[in-house]
């Protein structure tokens, strides 16, 4: 399954749960950890959870199993590891806390290394 396949398969896993304004960003050309990052909000601790186990059992579903999963204890910000796409799922004040989307959609800037 390419990342394509794979950000639809979490976003409509996601939009089963009612997740809150699902955003995907292409991170292919800032990082080599993953092509696509999705950014989801859930209301309350078990409404993030409910959202992860959704993403983390289509996946499995569709023969892709994830890497990891990671804060499924708090349900503040769950993290799907499924290699080319990583799924964030936060409660609002977590989300706007962390601001991820600033953060990886911020143009790559060129530095070059000044001789002194």
């Amino acid at each position: 399954m390419d990342s394509e396949q794979l950000e639809k398969l979490v976003v409509d896993a996601l939009e089963e749960i009612k997740a809150i304004d699902i955003t995907s960003i292409d991170v292919r050309d800032r990082t080599s950890i993953c092509d696509v990052m999705v950014i989801a909000t859930g209301n309350t601790n078990r409404q993030v959870k409910s959202l992860a186990d959704s993403v983390v059992m289509k996946a499995k579903a569709a023969d892709q199993q994830p890497i990891g999963v990671e804060g499924q204890q708090a349900g503040e910000w769950v993290l799907v590891d499924l290699g080319d796409v990583v799924v964030h799922v936060m409660q609002p004040q977590i989300r706007e806390f962390y601001s991820l989307e600033k953060l990886w959609e911020m143009a790559p800037t060129d530095v070059t290394k000044q001789e002194p």
